[in-house]
């Protein structure tokens, strides 16, 4: 380990009664910088080889008191520094990185400051989703404190705790909506701990446990589907698009409306639609069938490589993008809702309905859980099986009477 701690007497220093400060000399591959310890004494009561006070010291009530303090300093800033070490970070630090390490400054005190310093580098990596997210957390973490700031020794299990009960004493929350802003909200804190901010034996999740409750069914029979693309709508109307993504999404695998807005006419080649996931950036590669090409070519008409298939995405910043896709799904959801009507379905009609009900459908085919995984583009199996956990009833019916046939 090539980092060193160290009690010396800064003798750069001199004060005004004739005194120099006792520091912690910090060494870290090569560069050294001081950390004061709050005491000083004149140089000829300084033992440098002992690095402690000399007993003739008549400047303090207690010359033992003085030099255990100083040496608790140095312990103490030695176990961080230890610390650092067994946990692979210490030969990547800086000095000055580690001196606020051991002075326990930090710029982000404020839980807030930090959060909205993540949403900064969001943007700055164009994942403007995620940072929309985040920034939208933290204006209902601001509303539950009446605009307060918030420190990290503050968020506690006791504070998540409060804030639980409050979001679900608000008519129509939901505990899946809790657990989706106590996600994000633990996602900042492990950056906090990962960048130095905050130690993690004061992790608030080490008792607080996310709990959700099970979902209502997303996934919509066959026969509704048929329903959607038979309706007869006037053509370039509000519906008539939001019908054909909705279609547009069950046939290309579930794919997600922020995916359908950002496609591009380059994605479209050798009979193949080509993109990365915006989420994930996963890539896809699928196939255009005879029914998707029919939906397909109606917005590829006249369309150049660098143009937006769909008539989502009007702006040039890519920031701009992202929001003319938020608010187009809006608008889709908005429009999904007519269509249930429109179609006699019950069931509420979202975004999310064309990707779940692909999943089951496919379910329903005999298509293997790894294979309906990949198409949906799900790194674990687990993901997957919470899409299809809700199978409708007729289902299970029908297992059983399969395995009960003799």
């Amino acid at each position: 380990m090539q980092t060193s701690l160290s009690l010396s007497l800064d003798k750069r220093r001199i004060r005004k009664d004739n005194s120099y400060p006792i520091i912690i000399r910090l060494g870290h591959f090569q560069k050294t910088t001081s950390i004061a310890t709050g005491q000083s004494v004149p140089e000829t009561f300084w033992d440098d080889r002992k690095k402690q006070v000399k007993r003739a010291y008549k400047g303090v009530e207690s010359i033992n008191f003085l030099n255990n303090l100083l040496r608790t300093q140095l312990a103490k800033a030695n176990e961080i520094v230890n610390n650092l070490h067994y946990k692979g970070d210490l030969d990547f630090m800086s000095i000055v990185e580690i001196k606020d390490r051991i002075v326990g400054k930090t710029k982000y005190a404020s839980f807030y400051k930090f959060g909205y310093s993540q949403v900064e580098k969001l943007k700055e990596s164009q994942r403007y989703g995620t940072a929309r997210n985040y920034d939208g957390v933290l204006s209902i973490l601001k509303t539950f404190t009446k605009n307060r700031d918030l420190k990290f020794n503050e968020l506690n299990y006791q504070f998540l705790k409060r804030f639980e009960r409050y979001h679900l004493s608000k008519p129509g929350n939901s505990m899946n909506g809790i657990a989706s802003y106590m996600r994000t909200i633990k996602a900042i804190y492990n950056k906090g701990i990962k960048e130095g901010h905050v130690q993690r034996d004061n992790y608030p999740f080490f008792k607080y446990q996310i709990k959700t409750a099970p979902t209502q069914k997303r996934a919509i029979n066959l026969e509704y589907i048929r329903r959607i693309l038979e309706l007869n709508l006037e053509e370039d109307s509000p519906l008539f698009h939001c019908r054909n993504y909705f279609l547009l999404s069950y046939m290309t695998m579930g794919m997600s409306f922020v995916d359908m807005a950002f496609l591009k006419r380059q994605n479209v080649m050798d009979g193949r639609i080509k993109f990365q996931r915006r989420k994930t950036s996963k890539a896809y590669d699928i196939k255009l069938t005879p029914q998707l090409t029919e939906v397909l070519d109606y917005y590829l008409r006249g369309t150049q490589k660098d143009d937006f298939i769909l008539p989502i995405i009007k702006r040039e910043s890519l920031e701009l993008q992202y929001k003319d896709a938020q608010w187009a799904l809006k608008r889709y959801n908005k429009g999904l809702k007519e269509i249930a009507n429109l179609c006699g379905i019950e069931e509420r009609l979202t975004s999310y309905v064309s990707r779940h009900s692909f999943a089951t459908h496919a379910l329903f085919k005999n298509i293997p859980l790894p294979a309906i995984s990949k198409m949906l583009g799900h790194s674990k199996l687990s993901t997957t099986q919470i899409y299809l956990k809700s199978l409708p009833s007729n289902v299970i019916d029908a297992y059983q009477e399969e395995l009960n046939s003799f």
